[in-house]
């Protein structure tokens, strides 16, 4: 006998066509559902609309990285090279007007902390990394990736109900629709 406890994760509904899992995002998405994602085996053009998705924040991440290694490699030129130790290399003047000289260090601080930022913000953002989903554990979400196309509709939704949940799947065309647990 297994004493192992498992946690609803949510619903899993496969829909015959990409056609039809379009109009059923839509309908999802009307429903009010903020967890809930789609899987399908190729890119469908305008699914992202259809969920209601909105542009992510990262490029903002990016932005203010980016600005924060730009700050802090002039700081660090700056100080060392006009306040702590002047540098005077053929006769020419130590001071702000200088900046020049630093745009090197300005310009590869610059592109390291906004590659720092997409990497940690995207996988902060993803939720990565995670050893597995729950997803994972379904019979037929591996046709997810060949010919299957699904919703998956989290049990951590504030609109989540058992029966209503099931129930809006089944009238939007869900087919196969399973409750899908992960072991806690």
């Amino acid at each position: 006998m297994s004493t192992t406890r498992k946690r609803v994760y949510g619903y899993l509904a496969e829909f015959k066509s990409a056609s039809a899992l379009y109009k059923a995002a839509e309908k999802v998405r009307d429903a009010g559902f903020r967890k809930w994602d789609c899987y399908t085996p190729y890119p469908v053009h305008g699914l992202d609309a259809a969920m209601g998705l909105k542009r992510s924040i990262l490029p903002w991440f990016v932005f203010f990285g980016g600005i924060t290694g730009c700050a802090t490699a002039f700081a660090l030129a700056y100080t060392t090279q006009v306040v702590i130790y002047p540098t005077i290399v053929q006769a020419k003047p130590v001071n702000i007007f200088t900046i020049p000289a630093f745009f090197p260090v300005m310009f590869e601080l610059t592109i390291l902390f906004s590659g720092f930022t997409v990497l940690f913000g995207l996988l902060g953002l993803i939720q990565l990394p995670r050893l597995n989903h729950p997803l994972f554990a379904s019979k037929q979400f591996h046709r997810a990736t060949d010919d299957g196309f699904f919703i998956a509709i989290e049990a951590r939704d504030a609109k989540f109900s058992p029966d209503g949940t099931k129930s809006l799947l089944a009238e939007i065309g869900g087919e196969n629709i399973e409750l899908v647990e992960e072991e806690n």
